[in-house]
């Protein structure tokens, strides 16, 4: 088993080394601090209308890419010119955003206040009908966590201290069906001492949160399994780097060394995927690439372009479960151990 792990190990000590000169996460701000940040809000609203004037909160535009710069030591990252939307509670296009952020405020403050805990979907249910959708609240969330420049919607991964583990890597997993595929071949078991970890898809902030302060605890190496398609890439790049809408939090949800373990594009004529499991680009797909092979994070990592270079040209896509179409084991019993024993990573 100690052999398993001796690339492992060399790449903890490189990893190690380079600590020093990586970017420090930024303290979480205090609960009193989140409170002063929202009194300032309401006082210059307050303030205002007091002059018969109409109030205006400016959000920042988080679906810009013109809005961040690319950090290699951190990610995504906000610029500080950031572009900024006006809402105006007099004007129709923008009145329900205003008040929805007002709203949400509120229901913050007084969380924050009580050092109670809710989650988007508490807050949601409290009052459906004025959210309307559950993607209106999630929007309307992280526009106040930008305006607040902290996300204050309390979180149990926040609350987390004193992680101790003998873990020699963690391991980001994709999909739940292959997270609990591990768990029933003994994956754990088997290549024990580890930590694997999924967020069933794309990662929601908690998720991510958990890989960032599990990297700040153990220090060890961090691995990706997704699907060789570009939403799995592209799922693989928001641990790493970061997503759009978050940039303005990125050195507290990023994790710049993440490894890409696999499913490389390469794996599926290394390992002779069999072609009945090899799924052509959608249109969909072939957008989703073009639009990686643009980004910074991508072509500033060889390795990672020749992989995309090499799916996009072929225009195939394979899941992890078509490892399993070799042999039933595979992917727990050959392709991870090896991976791991050789330093099969990017």
């Amino acid at each position: 088993m100690a052999d398993l792990f001796t690339e492992v190990d060399s790449l903890r000590e490189t990893l190690r080394e380079s600590l020093e000169m990586a970017d420090k996460r930024q303290e979480d701000i205090s609960r009193q601090d989140v409170l002063t940040r929202i009194e300032n809000v309401i006082q210059t609203i307050v303030i205002t209308v007091s002059k018969d004037e109409a109030p205006v909160l400016r959000v920042t535009k988080r679906s810009s890419w013109a809005n961040v710069r690319f950090q290699k030591s951190v990610g995504l990252v906000l610029k500080a010119d950031a572009s900024v939307t006006a809402l105006r509670c007099d004007c129709p296009s923008s009145a329900t955003k205003f008040a929805l952020i007002l709203k949400l405020l509120s229901v913050i403050y007084k969380l924050v206040q009580s050092d109670s805990y809710a989650t988007k979907r508490d807050i949601y249910y409290n009052d459906p009908q004025l959210f309307g959708t559950q993607r209106t609240l999630d929007s309307i969330v992280d526009d106040v966590s930008c305006l607040l420049k902290a996300v204050p919607v309390s979180s149990n991964v926040n609350g987390i201290r004193n992680i101790v583990s003998s873990a020699k890597f963690v391991l980001i997993v994709e999909k739940d069906a292959t997270f609990q595929r591990l768990l029933d071949d003994d994956f754990c078991t088997r290549l024990s001492p580890c930590i694997i970890i999924t967020g069933k898809g794309m990662p929601d902030v908690n998720s991510r949160l958990m890989v960032r302060k599990l990297w700040d605890a153990l220090h060890i190496p961090v691995f990706a399994l997704v699907d060789a398609d570009p939403h799995g890439i592209e799922i693989m790049c928001v641990y790493k780097y970061g997503s759009l809408s978050m940039a303005f939090e990125a050195h507290s949800l990023t994790v710049p060394s993440v490894l890409w373990l696999g499913l490389l594009p390469s794996d599926i004529q290394r390992y002779r995927v069999p072609k009945e499991t090899i799924i052509p680009f959608s249109q969909a797909d072939e957008k989703k690439i073009n639009s990686l092979r643009n980004r910074t994070y991508i072509t500033c990592q060889p390795a990672w372009e020749r992989e995309v270079e090499m799916m996009q040209r072929l225009k195939q896509k394979a899941e992890i479960q078509s490892l399993a179409s070799i042999a039933p084991h595979f992917l727990t019993r050959v392709y991870l151990p090896n991976k791991l024993r050789y330093g099969g990573w990017i």
